[in-house]
Formats: structure tokens, sequence, C-alpha cells
């Protein structure tokens, strides 16, 4: 056995026999202080043990279908910060991967005070030898090591309580919600995949007047990341006061639409936007840091949410129980009407409803609740999108409470529903489409032979079927106004998408 896979025990250990002489004391229940007690000590216990400890437990915090209200409540509480190691313990890293002259890549750097200090990575602050003011991250020494053996305790746990607990696993899938896990966490020990996060999120951002991603400054290194300093202070210690309406607002639906963008058509978001992670500063825009957890949805998956949200947008619960079921995976002894009955009672609630009256990603994982109890097995990746929802929403509750998140996401239907008709009609699909349309209107051949050549010249061989275009022409109508106004929508599409 490693030395921390016997620290881990360890600290499970304790953690058993202190629940033992609870329960000895007659506190075995899960209400009441000694619910509130149990819960304490779970949260320290993970806390203690580190990044993929603490992930997996605000994981869990999105899961009131199997964790008790108590430990869902402390377990929103944890949080990855220690205390700072010397600059000494770290200095190794940074000489070891830009040469023993890396001080003259700095004009000074702040090496007293950290500007934060989890059990990954310290952050320092610095100006750079041409003036740049940068913030510069470095990965504490050993962590790679110890993340490879917390990933494979994890998931022999895992397997065990598959095995254990057959029933448990058909609607909650561990495994796979470790995967999901696993998968985000990859630029946590790595910077380099950090710091493509952070070019392509910037990127993305460009489109937004108040929110941004710092810019990456140099190369970074698999333990070191410098990138450039964030104004400002985070969300949470900010003063809305200090910002106009507009700013506030502004900031609120910039960061909700961009996660709602990450979400439905780009399929990698911000797996962490806590109030530490989005800097605000007034007259600036805010920065959202610390790329180095970011979820991935599966495109069926992300289409499926959508529809899921304007179910709910339209106050649909017969319609959101059925798009879930669908995402998910309905066991032998399933109740569907039973879900569809809750999903009726629950989307009312939640409809035009603002943040100060409604926390979406504890709604979210409402429906997870009810899923899990009817016999429903939920995507895994829905637990890390519940988390990264309740993140935002403790993120944007403080500075613009009054927001809608359904009116935002109203707000930017039009853009997702184009982008995924974008997807859904590529090139070569709308090229088909416009082909059997152009048959069928005899007056539109010669413009079809001219657009047939031009996407000749960009390697684009839509296929051709002779029987499928013979019944198209008796099922498709000759008026020219429709043949006109689909070869313009098909031209749109192929335009919009070469421009990408």
């Amino acid at each position: 056995m490693s030395t921390r896979a016997r620290y881990v025990a360890g600290v499970l250990c304790r953690l058993l026999v202190e629940e033992t002489r609870r329960s000895r004391r007659g506190g075995g229940t899960d209400t009441g202080e000694e619910g509130r007690e149990r819960a304490r000590a779970v949260r320290e216990a993970l806390q203690s043990l580190g990044p993929f400890y603490i992930k997996a437990g605000q994981m869990l915090s999105t899961r009131p279908d199997f964790v008790p209200p108590a430990m869902i409540e402390e377990f929103g509480r944890l949080h990855d910060q220690v205390t700072p190691v010397p600059f000494d313990v770290v200095e190794p890293v940074l000489a070891r991967d830009f040469g023993a002259r890396w001080p003259r890549l700095f004009r000074e750097i702040d090496t007293d005070t950290p500007l934060g200090a989890a059990s990954l990575a310290q952050v320092y602050r610095a100006v750079l030898a041409d003036g740049t003011p940068a913030a510069v991250k470095i990965q504490r020494p050993g962590v790679e090591q110890v993340m490879a053996q917390d990933m494979a305790v994890l998931r022999r746990t895992a397997r065990l309580i598959g095995r254990a607990a057959p029933r448990f696993t058909a609607v909650i899938d561990l495994p796979a919600m470790l995967g999901v896990l696993f998968d985000a966490m990859e630029g946590e020990s790595d910077f380099r995949k950090e710091a493509a996060h952070m070019r392509t999120a910037r990127r993305l951002t460009e489109d937004f007047k108040h929110l941004t991603v710092p810019l990456v400054l140099r190369d970074p290194t698999r333990r070191v990341l410098v990138q450039s300093l964030a104004p400002g202070t985070s969300v949470h210690a900010a003063d809305p006061g200090e910002f106009t309406t507009d700013e506030r607002t502004g900031i609120a639906r910039d960061l909700m639409a961009f996660m709602f963008r990450g979400f439905f058509l780009d399929r990698h978001f911000h797996a962490d936007p806590h109030p530490g992670n989005i800097f605000v500063s007034p007259g600036h825009p805010a920065h959202l840091i610390d790329w180095g957890m970011v979820g991935r949805v599966e495109a069926n998956v992300s289409k499926s949410l959508v529809l899921a949200l304007l179910n709910v947008a339209a106050n649909d619960g017969t319609g959101l129980a059925k798009t879930w079921t669908e995402m998910g995976r309905p066991t032998a002894w399933a109740d569907l009407a039973g879900f569809r009955t809750d999903m009726a009672a629950l989307v009312p609630k939640v409809t035009s409803a603002s943040l100060e009256e409604l926390n979406f990603g504890v709604t979210l994982t409402a429906v997870l609740t009810h899923a899990t109890r009817r016999g429903i097995q939920s995507s895994p990746v829905i637990a890390l999108l519940g988390k990264s929802f309740a993140n935002l929403e403790g993120s944007i509750r403080h500075l613009c409470p009054e927001l809608s998140i359904t009116g935002v996401f109203e707000e930017n239907l039009r853009a997702i529903m184009f982008g995924l008709a974008q997807e859904a009609l590529s090139e070569q699909q709308a090229a088909r489409v416009a082909l059997e349309l152009m048959i069928a209107a005899p007056g539109s051949l010669q413009q079809g032979r001219e657009i047939l050549r031009n996407l000749a010249d960009h390697a684009c061989a839509p296929p051709t079927a002779a029987t499928g275009a013979a019944s198209g022409r008796g099922r498709l109508s000759a008026d020219a106004h429709h043949t006109s106004a689909a070869l313009i929508l098909a031209a749109a599409i192929i335009w919009s998408s070469r421009r990408r």
C-alpha cells in the first residue's frame, strides 16, 4: 500500500471511529444537530484529502437524490484553500521548467505573500521584464503522483460499491460520474492543457462586452503558467454599490450567456465558476480565471438539455419529463408516470423566477432527485453541469440577484438554435437539400449547376439519389418563392460555415 493510500485509509478510519462513537451516543439520524455534526466531520475529512475529494464532494452537493440535506449544505462549503508553503518549496519547480536564470524573466515577483494557495498550486503576483503585470501559477511538488494515486483509490472504491449495491448502481453510475470528474480535472495537473482552455475561452469571449479571460503571457510548461493579472477582486468580495446598474446586469448576463454557449454550442465549459474564480472591477470586464477544471458535453446530451430548458421556459413539465427520460436510461422498475407528475408540479415553480427567488442549479438537481426516486438513471455529466450552474448562481447572486435565468436563456435562444442548425446542416447536408429543391424546380437547374461547381471547388461532393429525386418531384412544391427561400437558406449556411 502506498503512503498516500495509507493516509487516505487513516482519514477514513478516523471518520469511521467517530461515527461509531456517535452511534453509541444515540446520534444515528441525519437530522438535527447529530446530522449536522456528522456532515461537518465528513466535509472536514474530504477537505483534508485534497482536490479530487473536494471536487467529488462538491459534485455530491448537487445530488440530493442520494445525499442527505445536512451533507449537501456542508459539501457546499467545501473549498480548496490551504496554508501556503514557503516559496523555497515551489522554487525548484520554477527553476526546473524555466531554467536556473528564471529570475531574469521578471522585474519583480512577490514571493512572500501568494495571491492564492490551494492543494495543487500557488499563485504569485509578478511583473515581467517588460513591465507587464502578471500572475504566476506554480504546481506544488509531487502533485501528479498524489492525483494518480487518488484516482486509482476512487475508481477501486466505485467498483466495490457497484458490486455491493447493484440496484443503487443501476440508477447512480458512480464509475461514470468519476470518469466525468477525472476528465474535467486534466488541466489541474497539466498547465499546458489549462492554457489551451484559456486561449479557446478568450477567443470565445471576444463577442462579450462585460466578460473576458486572462491572457497567457508565455508558453506554459506542465507545471508553470504565466498569465495576465486580473484587475479588481473576487465577485464575492466586491461591493455591488460600486458598479453601475448597466455594469452589474451586463456582467451577470454575459456570464450566464457565455455558460449557456459552453453548455449547448461549444460543449466545453468552465466547471468551477465559484465566486473566487470571477474577478470584477468597476469600469472593466469581469475576468473568469482558473481554467484547470473544464467539463465536456456529448452532442446529443447538450441538444437534449436545450430541449429540457425550452420545456422549462414553456412551463411544460410533461415535455421536460419525456426529454429527461430519453437523455438518461430508465431501469426495469422505473415509474415514468410518476416522474411526469413530479415534473408537472416542479416546472411552474421555476418558470420566470429570479435568482432571488430560486436556485436554478438546485432545481436542476431536484429533477435528478425525482428521476432517481422513480428509477431513471440520469446522464453522468449532469452532476458536473449542476455543480457549474450552482457555482455560477452563487457568483451572480451577489452581484445581480434580480437576474432571471430563464429570461437570459430565452434572450440567447436564437443564437443557440442557429448554431445548432448550422451544425446540423453542414456544407454537405445543405448542398443535398439545395440539390433536391433545384431538381424539383426545373427553372433552377442552371443555378444548381453553378452552385455544384462552387461546391466542387471546396471538395464537397453531395450524393445523388435517383429514387429520392423522383419522389421529391412529386412531393415538393414548385412554387418559385419557396424554392428561392430554400436556396437562400442553404447558401447562407454554406457561406457562414466557410467564414468560421
